[in-house]
């Protein structure tokens, strides 16, 4: 059974997220939080796999949360559910390593799909001492494809590449991309512009001022 950690400062829309949580087979809410000094002391008590953490908490950034979760249970993953939709939250998101990023609002459905995904994916890599490349590739969602990748770029960052899209949940231009992994966009727009050749990436046109701005969301299957 999988122990789950509710964090929000919202009681209703806590209970909500439990009750979702407690209709997914295989899951259990272990605890529920509304501050960050709650969320800590819950964690060192059950001890969790996964937390559900919303960013807006009363006495401190989720984000700074996240960090200090991980302290107190090393081996803790982390979901984010929040109605922050600034790019620097999403990096900054990702980077900490996240296993999705969930927008506010969503249905029981959105988020049955990213605990699903977790249990198959995820919590399958910790069965065995060794992964597979299909293992490694179920996570990233590499499956599927055989294009072979443009010259000059690595399976690797293909990958980061798309997992920035994937868990994020809204599009990117690739400067926004290349900034976030430390590509030039150039390098960044190649990867983006084989993911849509592939049909993993949809890409919308942006009209401002001048050129039309090429931005790039995620199209493939979601955890």
């Amino acid at each position: 059974m999988i122990k789950v950690l509710i964090v929000d400062d919202d009681f209703m829309v806590a209970r909500i997220h439990s009750g979702f949580v407690s209709q997914m087979p295989g899951f259990e809410v272990a605890g529920v939080a509304r501050t960050g000094a709650q969320a800590l002391a819950e964690a060192r008590r059950i001890q969790p796999d996964l937390v559900l953490l919303d960013i807006h908490l009363p006495d401190i950034y989720g984000l700074d949360l996240l960090v200090q979760l991980r302290a107190a249970v090393p081996e803790l993953d982390v979901l984010v559910i929040s109605a922050a939709r600034e790019a620097d939250t999403v990096r900054r998101a990702l980077r900490g390593g996240i296993v999705h990023y969930l927008m506010k609002p969503f249905t029981q459905e959105d988020l049955h799909q990213r605990l699903e995904h977790y249990r198959s994916t995820y919590r399958s890599l910790g069965s065995s001492d060794t992964a597979e490349q299909s293992d490694v590739d179920a996570v990233f969602s590499m499956a599927g494809s055989d294009k072979p990748l443009p010259k000059g770029c690595g399976a690797e960052t293909m990958e980061r590449v798309q997992a920035t899209l994937r868990l994020a949940e809204t599009d990117f231009s690739a400067l926004e991309v290349g900034e976030m992994l430390g590509l030039s966009r150039v390098s960044a727009r190649r990867y983006l512009e084989y993911l849509h050749e592939t049909g993993a990436v949809q890409v919308d046109l942006r009209y401002g001022g001048g050129r039309p701005e090429r931005r790039y969301s995620w199209r493939g299957p979601r955890p």
